[in-house]
């Protein structure tokens, strides 16, 4: 061999190992090895997000990547958008948050896309182009005839004709901006007309109490108190549920008296169900769409494309289907590229089938 191209060949052998290494130590499928996904709830503390992360935590540890839950105690959008940046700085692969707002995150959301990171939301949307895949609970018409029908069979418990009685009622969750809970409202407001015409909305703009746990409670005394002859309220929000709930205990009422239900955890409304607070309420596997959220953040940093239409196996949970925007707002962007993944199933809790959850 000549002597030339013996030092080549040395040369090539002593450079592949700086060739790997430059690419980001991916193995033979071109995934990246040691992903890190930033996993952002709208508020730390609150039973939903606990859970969820929990879930994140547990799946992400059988698939191999880790989950940094980071988030703040305070729900506001400016936290949010701190959280996000400081993931983008610190060069993590994937982010994936439930949003506090429809749009105000859009911005730092592209600036992560833009920086390399795969960028997912769970619970609560984002505009469809600033985000590539959603793990929603379920579109706006199943949620907002899920949480009225909530209402109708306690209400029928109690003595009511949904049909035929007047029923005065109510919503209370976070805020406006919230796109998930607003978009059930909305739904669960023109199945009212449609359903129960004789209903009356006491409040049409609403009642909020922006995700603060103390907050919730002084809003739901205040519902009560200024509203003697209110037959229900729908807490569309796992803040503002077991708020109103102690509420109503506080004023002495009971599930005999006001029609409470909505969306939480099903350990966080136990004791108000134990107490007759209540009689029903719902919600999915908080866990389950947690770790949805961050596996499709590590499916895409480890090098895979999503296309609306296709199917995915997702180890430990089972296949589901990216779907277009438009199954949660008719109106949403409708890139290839762009979908939502729906949770398969939701339940209702009852004293009968409550202690079955533990979550």
């Amino acid at each position: 061999m000549k002597k030339t191209s013996f030092m080549l060949m040395v040369l090539a052998i002593l450079l592949i190992p700086a060739m790997v290494f430059a690419g980001g130590g991916q193995d033979k499928g071109g995934a990246k090895k040691d992903i890190t996904i930033v996993f952002v709830p709208k508020i730390t503390g609150n039973a939903f997000f606990e859970t969820a992360n929990d879930g994140a935590q547990k799946y992400s540890a059988q698939w191999g990547f880790k989950v940094l839950y980071e988030g703040s105690q305070e729900a506001a959008v400016n936290n949010q958008v701190t959280v996000i940046r400081n993931a983008i700085n610190r060069g993590v692969d994937g982010i994936s948050v439930s949003s506090l707002d429809a749009t105000a995150l859009d911005s730092v959301m592209k600036e992560a896309i833009k920086a390399g990171l795969a960028v997912t939301t769970w619970d609560s949307d984002v505009s469809g182009d600033a985000r590539t895949v959603m793990v929603s609970q379920g579109t706006p018409d199943v949620l907002g005839k899920m949480l009225v029908e909530m209402g109708v069979k306690s209400l029928t418990s109690r003595g009511k004709n949904p049909k035929s009685d007047k029923i005065k009622y109510a919503w209370h969750y976070s805020q406006s901006t919230v796109a998930d809970q607003n978009s059930w409202r909305v739904a669960g407001e023109a199945y009212i007309k449609a359903n129960y015409p004789n209903w009356t909305n006491i409040r049409p703009d609403n009642f909020y109490s922006n995700q603060d746990a103390e907050l919730a409670i002084t809003t739901g005394e205040a519902i009560l108190n200024a509203n003697k002859d209110i037959d229900l309220i729908i807490c569309n929000d796992s803040t503002a549920l077991p708020g109103q709930c102690q509420a109503a205990q506080n004023l002495g009422l009971d599930k005999n008296r006001v029609t409470i239900t909505g969306f939480a955890p099903p350990n966080s409304i136990k004791p108000y169900a134990r107490a007759n607070i209540l009689e029903r309420w719902g919600l999915w596997d908080s866990g389950v769409q947690g770790a949805l959220g961050c596996y499709f953040a590590y499916y895409l940093a480890t090098g895979n494309k999503i296309k609306v239409g296709e199917k995915v196996n997702v180890p430990g949970i089972g296949t589901v289907e990216i779907l277009p925007n438009t199954v949660l707002d008719p109106k949403a962007y409708t890139a290839d590229n762009s979908g939502v993944v729906l949770l398969p199933e939701r339940v209702e809790f009852t004293l009968e089938n409550m202690d079955k959850y533990d979550f």
